[in-house]
């Protein structure tokens, strides 16, 4: 009896362990969940962000910059999952290493970087042609936002 009770125990310990450390997105819900970063509410399904790391923490961002800046100045946290909006799907979330970036005062983010993601390298190049800006990698993005 006692050998049931043990096991059952330490397979819930093992579940509970097993669930808590997932790695991988949770929806962020607009208009509710609030910037890691600058602390505003997330309501923009075109700029928001997030990462989670290795440990399954989510981080939500309202804008790209915001999570870039985050990044910047917690080095420490080791990422396992980073997403970007894709902006010509609002709503729908891009790996943020294989987005491509545009940076115009046409398209307006969130805290003013003007900073937008494209999950496919073509709509970003359309919307450039639109709007004209600036055409980035993720590297490039980071690097730009860290010399300002």
């Amino acid at each position: 009896m006692k050998t049931k009770f043990l096991k059952l125990i330490i397979g819930t310990i093992v579940l509970l362990l097993t669930i808590s450390c997932k790695v991988e997105p949770e929806a962020i819900e607009f208009g509710k969940d609030q910037c890691s970063f600058c602390k505003m509410n997330i309501v923009d399904k075109t700029h928001a962000a997030q990462f989670v790391t290795a440990k399954g923490k989510q981080f939500k961002f309202d804008a790209i910059e915001c999570m870039v800046n985050y990044i910047g100045q917690n080095s420490e946290e080791k990422i396992a999952l980073l997403l970007v909006a894709d902006y010509g799907n609002p709503g729908e979330m891009t790996e943020a290493e294989k987005a491509t970036y545009l940076i115009t005062p046409a398209i307006k983010s969130p805290m003013g970087a003007n900073l937008s993601a494209f999950s496919a390298k073509n709509t970003a190049e359309e919307f450039q042609q639109k709007n004209q800006g600036a055409i980035y990698t993720w590297e490039a993005v980071k690097q730009k936002l860290s010399d300002k």
